[in-house]
């Protein structure tokens, strides 16, 4: 069994969206495919994945260093000797030969869309959806199919943005979403917390809505904005400082009674485990959110999830960033609290294909083998330009 070839077709994000800090106009993903010379219906069975939403296509790492090095490696080295069968941990460690530790940044994007990939190969390998493969991997007993899931948005338009935000998640709602997330710091406090009430028209209760300031603060201003929609007991307060800022994170953690949420820059287990040492993060309350397409693959985040457990959180904090299938199967595999969805923006990766039942605040993948990306319609042309 053997992996072939590898592909890697940079793709641009659809839509012109921002937030506090960044424009997302210019944003690539990287769609990778891990072609394998096992067959099925007279087609080799190809493992399909990107790297997230929300950073930038990795061609360069991929193609000049980390493709190179599976492709060259001995065949064996890349299976699980027990199964016979393509082993995601193996690949990813010999994608990594050569590297120094440290330095997290476009490497884990890099290597996360490559690992994924294989799990998508080797679900396919069992003809099963990617969750079941995961679960049966990491021994989590999984007692459901679905996971709560909450429709991330409210971006800043160029136009009318208070107006748009309202219908943008009313269409959510309409879709069956209960709870949403929309961005702050992009606009003066006063003029966020009109934003924020008129968002409340539709989430009907701050339980319901999550508010996102992408990292924008200073402690003043994180205090300020926490002060102001204190008594609103919204879901969660995202990133309100720099992701690597966990002095910032603490201090606003013993200033604010409501639930944060961070992680999602976070790129490797040492990350979080600082973020543990030094953040503040309360158990049973704050969330996580990292990712797996940004921290090298699967086997680094559930090795992330490990570090919280033993360090008494739970699981269920965890709420993988990125909105998009691969997070799906994975929230469902581990059995994390939940996942987001980008049902509105960030095409052809955000959301789901209409064959996922979404309804009542949760959503369930279909029975297609891998994470079913093939089912997504918006990813059909970009799928056929990279594997035919």
């Amino acid at each position: 069994m053997r992996i072939v070839e590898l592909r890697e077709l940079t793709v641009p994000l659809e839509g012109r969206v921002a937030n506090a800090v960044v424009n997302f106009s210019a944003h690539t993903v990287s769609l990778v495919a891990a072609i394998s010379d096992q067959y099925r219906n007279g087609r080799p069975v190809v493992g399909l994945a990107f790297n997230s939403i929300g950073r930038f296509g990795q061609s360069g790492i991929l193609r000049e260093r980390l493709f190179p090095r599976v492709l060259s490696a001995d065949p064996e080295a890349l299976l699980n000797p027990e199964t016979g069968c393509f082993d995601p941990a193996r690949v990813a460690e010999v994608a990594m030969r050569n590297e120094k530790p440290g330095g997290h940044g476009d490497r884990a994007i890099a290597l996360g869309a490559l690992e994924l990939a294989t799990w998508d190969l080797l679900a396919k390998l069992a003809d099963e959806p990617a969750w079941r493969t995961i679960a049966r991997a990491f021994g989590h007993p999984v007692t459901s199919d679905r996971t709560p899931v909450y429709a991330a948005g409210g971006y800043y338009y160029p136009n009318d943005s208070t107006a748009r935000l309202v219908d943008e998640l009313q269409r959510y709602r309409d879709l069956g979403y209960t709870a949403f997330k929309m961005k702050i710091g992009g606009a003066t406090l006063r003029e966020d917390m009109l934003r924020i009430e008129a968002a409340l028209t539709v989430a009907g209760t701050g339980a319901n809505l999550c508010v996102d300031a992408n990292g924008r603060f200073d402690l003043e201003t994180a205090l300020a904005y926490a002060k102001a929609f204190s008594a609103l007991e919204l879901r969660w307060y995202e990133e309100a400082g720099d992701p690597l800022d966990y002095a910032l994170n603490q201090s606003l953690i013993q200033q604010y009674a409501g639930p944060v949420a961070t992680g999602e820059n976070l790129f490797s287990r040492q990350d979080v485990a600082n973020l543990v040492r030094y953040g503040g993060m309360r158990q049973a309350q704050d969330v996580f959110q990292m990712d797996a397409g940004l921290c090298y693959g699967l086997t680094e985040y559930a090795a992330m999830v490990e570090l919280l457990e033993g360090n008494g959180f739970n699981r269920r904090q965890c709420h993988p960033h990125g909105g998009h299938l691969l997070n799906l199967h994975i929230a469902i595999g581990l059995g994390l609290g939940g996942c987001e969805a980008y049902p509105g923006v960030f095409q052809p990766f955000g959301g789901y294909p209409a064959e996922c039942g979404v309804g009542d605040g949760f959503v369930r993948p279909t029975d297609a083998p891998g994470f079913g990306l093939e089912q997504k319609a918006e990813l059909a042309t970009c799928i056929e330009r990279l594997v035919g």
